[in-house]
C-alpha cells in the first residue's frame, strides 16, 4: 500500500462547515476535504461524533478515516448561546453541510431561509432523510431505512427468502458523492457566473432510487414489478456467481453475444453450451436455468484463482468474491493506490481507502487523520471569530464548547 501524499488539490481555498453526523452528510465533507477544502467539523462537547466509537470523545479507526482532513470544534447547538455562536461562524464559510431534521433546523434557526440571509454566497447542503419538502419531510432516516424506502432492499436477496440490505452503507456513500458533486456544481455557478449561493436539498433515499435502473420506466410501460432474483439478472444471461472446486465463489459476466461466444470457446462447449437456443440474448434468458447449470458444472472443476485467470486471459470479465482480508492482500489494490497507509497517532500505520477518484492534475491527499475532540477550538474560535482566551474559557466552563 502506498502512503498518502500531499499535493495540489482542486478544492483548496474552499472553507466547509460540517454541522452533521452519521453518515452521508459528514462523508460529503470528507470527500471535499480529500481534495483540499478546509473542513471544520462541529461536534457535541464531551461526546463527539457517533463514528468516534462507543466511548465519548474516543478515536476509532472508522473516525480516523472518515474525519480525515477535518478540524474539530465543540459546540452545543441545543443551547441558545451555541446557536448564536454557530450563526457567527457561518458567514465565514463557503459551504455549510447539515443533516438535522427540518423541525430541528427551524427550531435552531438553521433552516435555508435563515442561513441564506446570514450567508447569501454560501452553498447550503441539506442531506435529510426525506428532503426539505413533501409529507415525510419531518421523518428521520438512516442508510437502512433509506434503502428500504428507495426500493433497494426489496430487490436484494434470493427470491425464496426475505429481502436483505447491502452489507455496506451503500446509500450513505452514494448520497455523499451526490452531495459533493452538488457542492462543486454550485460553487462553479457561484464563482464563474456570479450566481451567489444556493440551497442543495438532497434526500437520503434519492441516491438509492437513482440507482434503480429501468425499474420505474418498465413498471410504467409494462406493469412489471422488479423482484428479487438473487445473483441473476433476467435480461443479461449469463451473469452470475459460481462455486469453484476450493469452495470459493467467482462472479462471471458473459452476457453479450461476443462475450458468450468467448465463454463457449473457453468451455469447449460442454453439454452443448453452443446449442442454437443460446444463440441470442433472448434465447439465453429463456433457457437460463439449463445454461447456468452447464456453466456451474464447468466452473466447479477449477479453483477460484485458476478460473479467474482463465477467464481473464480470454477477456471475459470475472472476479472472485472478495472479503476485506482478500482486498487488503490484493496486489492491484496496493499497486494502484486504491489503498493507502497513513500514520495515525493512536493506531500507527493505518491502511484506509484512498481519496477517490484519481485526478491527474489535482489529486486528493490525506493531510491528517480524524482529530481529537475539540482539538481546533482555539484555532477556529479565536482565529476566525476573534474570541479572546477568557471568552473561550467562559464558553468551556459553561459547557457551550
Amino acid at each position: 500500500m502506498r502512503r498518502g501524499t500531499h499535493g495540489d488539490t482542486s478544492a483548496a481555498g474552499i472553507r466547509v462547515l460540517d454541522l452533521s453526523t452519521v453518515l452521508a452528510a459528514p462523508v460529503t465533507a470528507t470527500f471535499l476535504g480529500d481534495f483540499g477544502a478546509e473542513v471544520v467539523k462541529v461536534e457535541e462537547p464531551g461526546r463527539g461524533d457517533f463514528t468516534r466509537g462507543t466511548t465519548a470523545g474516543a478515536r476509532s479507526p472508522y473516525w480516523a478515516q472518515e474525519a480525515r482532513n477535518k478540524k474539530s470544534v465543540t459546540l452545543d447547538l441545543r443551547t441558545e448561546r451555541g446557536q448564536r455562536l454557530v450563526k457567527e461562524l457561518i458567514p465565514h464559510f463557503d459551504v455549510v453541510i447539515t443533516n438535522y431534521r427540518p423541525p430541528t433546523l427551524e427550531a435552531w434557526g438553521l433552516d435555508p431561509d435563515s442561513l441564506s440571509a446570514l450567508a447569501p454566497d454560501a452553498v447550503l447542503v441539506y442531506v435529510t432523510g426525506y428532503g426539505l419538502t413533501g409529507p415525510y419531510r419531518d421523518r428521520g432516516s438512516f442508510d437502512r431505512t433509506a434503502s428500504a424506502f428507495a426500493g433497494l432492499t426489496y430487490v436484494t436477496g434470493d427470491p425464496d427468502r426475505s429481502p436483505v440490505r447491502s452489507g455496506y452503507s451503500t446509500i450513505d456513500y452514494m448520497a455523499a458523492y451526490l452531495g459533493a458533486f452538488s457542492v462543486v456544481t454550485a460553487l462553479y455557478h457561484r464563482d464563474t457566473a456570479g450566481g451567489g449561493g444556493q440551497v442543495v436539498d438532497l434526500a437520503l433515499y434519492e441516491a438509492g432510487f437513482r440507482a434503480s435502473e429501468d425499474a420505474l420506466t418498465s413498471y410504467a410501460t409494462t406493469g412489471r414489478v422488479r423482484e428479487r432474483l438473487g445473483n441473476r439478472n433476467p435480461q443479461i444471461v449469463p451473469a452470475s456467481d459460481f462455486t469453484t472446486s476450493d469452495g470459493r465463489r467467482v462472479s462471471i459476466h458473459a452476457g453479450t453475444d461476443a462475450l458468450f461466444a468467448r465463454l463457449v470457446a473457453l468451455m469447449g462447449t460442454p453439454a452443448s453450451a453452443d446449442a442454437p437456443e443460446y444463440a441470442t440474448r433472448a434465447g439465453r434468458a429463456e433457457h437460463a436455468d439449463a445454461l447456468y447449470a452447464t456453466i456451474a458444472e464447468w466452473a466447479a472443476t477449477r479453483t477460484a484463482d485458476d478460473l479467474t485467470k482463465l477467464l481473464g486471459d480470454a477477456d471475459i470479465p470475472a472476479s472472485p468474491l472478495m472479503s476485506i482480508a482478500d482486498i487488503a492482500a490484493d496486489p492491484h489494490y496496493r499497486e494502484r493506490g486504491t489503498l493507502v497507509t497513513v500514520e495515525d497517532p493512536d493506531f500507527g500505520e493505518l491502511p484506509m481507502v484512498a481519496p477517490l477518484p484519481r485526478l491527474s492534475k489535482t489529486p486528493g491527499s490525506i493531510r491528517s487523520t480524524g482529530p481529537a475532540l475539540g482539538a481546533h477550538n482555539s484555532e477556529v474560535y479565536q482565529g476566525v471569530l476573534g474570541l479572546s482566551p477568557d471568552e473561550l474559557a467562559s464558553l468551556g466552563a459553561d459547557g457551550v464548547i
